[in-house]
């Protein structure tokens, strides 16, 4: 019983793998490289506990592939080196199965760890997996993510985790020697965020903690269990995503007080200063945006400030741009303005550059009108002119609605005055 239930139900097959049929199913992209034989490098990024190291593992079984396996926390270039050698003496160097190697928390790995991977995927010695809770665009270095495919995991759904625990109870060796009976599900299923790990620990939790060989779960009987086994903070697990949620939102309703407590509940709960960095850059264009520009000026100096100095000074300077960023006029306009123009698009599909607005490189453009009627706005008043820059189809179309606020409501006037009555400012 030393080996934990999500251990000892780990599916071996993609046939029993649960969730990501986006990308296992039928048509998935990693179930077409799977089927044709001809795998590439990748990098798996989702949270905890959706099966990260469970598909790695099922890719490499399947394509008949040597298999290694380091984690970023406790390898150093040493460790990866080592498993290179051996990758470069296996038996199957020169075929198209040459050795996977996984790397757990590829975004604790630094840069020179990084480096140290490039040749081996470049010659192909290696088929580099990796496995990260991070966006890889971020903690990946460029020439190693150019390298390798990308394939984001989702949490799983209610559905996913409900076949998870059944599938638990009915065929681990120990699970099923019990009358264990799902009572109640809503309990288990909400304390484990979608973590399918996490979900067979509390599983396992609640079953063994009952003396007896009938066994009901039910929600309180959860949350009572549970309950003495939680710790305050997890950065990986569903605390991590209700506490940046509550953060997140309390900076946008404006309340610098619980912004700056959540702010402390992650810094003591040992959370990535640059995770929280990130997130306040994206807060500042996606929630106040052009109400007051000079906040994504200094949420991005504070993440480059945040990556030069670290902890503890960092604390200060992140509190500094929470308290700003709460304090803040709130828009959602641009947020909300690319948001429409992506639907247009996909509604309406690739249409045609109205010939006034095309570019016009060459002489057989000229001559077929590319440019010709285009109007430079600075050669007018003002440096504009009424012209039309939407397609023919979607003219007149307002995607841009300006916040109610002093700044915004100056761009309102200022397109008023431009377009008058085009685009209903």
């Amino acid at each position: 019983m030393s080996i934990p239930l999500a251990e000892r139900i780990r599916p071996k097959s993609l046939n029993d793998y649960l969730s990501q049929k986006h990308l296992v199913g039928e048509n998935g992209a990693i179930k077409s490289q799977l089927d044709s034989q001809m795998l590439s490098s990748m990098i798996f990024w989702g949270p905890p506990g959706t099966g990260k190291t469970t598909l790695a593992m099922i890719l490499a079984e399947e394509s008949e592939r040597p298999f290694y396996m380091l984690s970023a926390i406790d390898s150093g270039v040493a460790a990866i080196r080592e498993v290179i050698e051996k990758a470069k003496k296996s038996d199957t160097l020169f075929s198209t199965k040459n050795p996977i190697l996984f790397i757990d928390e590829i975004h604790r790995f630094s840069k020179s760890q990084q480096d140290s991977l490039l040749k081996a995927v470049e010659k192909g010695w290696i088929t580099l997996f990796g496995a990260t809770t991070e966006n890889p665009s971020f903690e990946v270095i460029p020439a190693l993510l150019s390298r390798c495919q990308v394939y984001v995991l989702e949490s799983f759904s209610r559905t996913d985790l409900e076949a998870l625990l059944k599938r638990a109870i009915d065929k681990d060796e120990y699970l099923s020697k019990k009358k264990v009976i799902l009572k109640e599900t809503e309990a288990i299923l909400r304390l484990s965020g979608g973590d399918a790990r996490k979900l067979l620990n509390i599983l396992e939790l609640v079953v063994l903690s009952e003396n007896s060989d009938a066994v009901t779960i039910t929600n309180k009987m959860v949350l009572q269990k549970v309950q003495k086994n939680t710790v305050l903070y997890d950065k990986t697990g569903e605390q991590h995503y209700d506490i940046i949620s509550a953060f997140i939102k309390s900076i946008r309703g404006s309340d610098p007080n619980a912004a700056v407590y959540w702010l402390a509940r992650m810094i003591e709960g040992g959370e990535d200063l640059k995770f929280i960095a990130r997130r306040l850059v994206i807060l500042a264009s996606e929630d106040i945006g052009n109400a007051n520009p000079t906040a994504l000026v200094l949420a991005n100096t504070t993440f480059q400030s945040v990556n030069i100095i670290g902890y503890p000074e960092s604390r200060i300077i992140l509190s500094q741009c929470v308290i700003y960023l709460a304090t803040s006029p709130k828009s959602n306009a641009s947020y909300l303005a690319i948001k429409d123009a992506q639907n247009i698009v996909k509604q309406t599909g690739d249409l045609s550059v109205p010939i006034a607005i095309r570019n016009a490189p060459t002489k057989l453009m000229k001559e077929l009108g590319h440019g010709q009627e285009y109007q430079y706005a600075h050669d007018f008043d003002n440096n504009f002119v009424t012209q039309e820059f939407l397609p023919n189809e979607i003219k007149g179309t307002r995607i841009y609605t300006p916040g109610n606020n002093s700044k915004e409501n100056i761009f309102k006037k200022y397109l008023k005055n431009l377009w008058k009555d085009k685009y209903g400012y």
